[in-house]
């Protein structure tokens, strides 16, 4: 069962936004690892990168495939998600926890309704899977 959890929001491209204070954490969600499978490398902005909205900001590699990453909001990149260097695999045994990606000072925060919520993501993920 694809884990969502309900107090993020979602990029129909699979990025997940969770808002902590004045900035914004981002990863991809439970559904995209699954699909990916066994996650090698993760190319990530380095800090003070600018990243926009819907543009692509990375890109994951797995054993099966390399996906784009796109910014589910558009900001400065503060921190990047070291382990994942050493470890790219905490992605797909802690999507939301410790596999992390990056953590943004975000433009502007009202660019998350651009995104869906728990309930519209859930809903897109079942439609991909037919």
């Amino acid at each position: 069962m694809t884990e969502i959890p309900k107090d993020l929001k979602y990029a129909k491209s699979h990025e997940w936004a969770r808002v902590e204070g004045d900035k914004v954490r981002i990863g991809i969600t439970d559904f995209a690892q699954g699909e990916l499978s066994d996650i090698v490398f993760v190319d990530m902005p380095k800090p003070g990168v600018e990243i926009v909205q819907g543009k692509e900001m990375g890109v994951v590699e797995s054993v099966k495939s390399a996906s784009d990453l796109y910014a589910p909001i558009s900001g400065h990149v503060l921190q990047v998600n070291e382990q994942l260097t050493k470890s790219p695999e905490l992605v797909n045994k802690s999507p939301f926890k410790d596999g992390w990606l990056i953590l943004v000072k975000p433009k502007d925060l009202k660019e998350l309704d651009n995104l869906l919520d728990h309930a519209a993501y859930e809903k897109a993920c079942k439609e991909s899977h037919h």
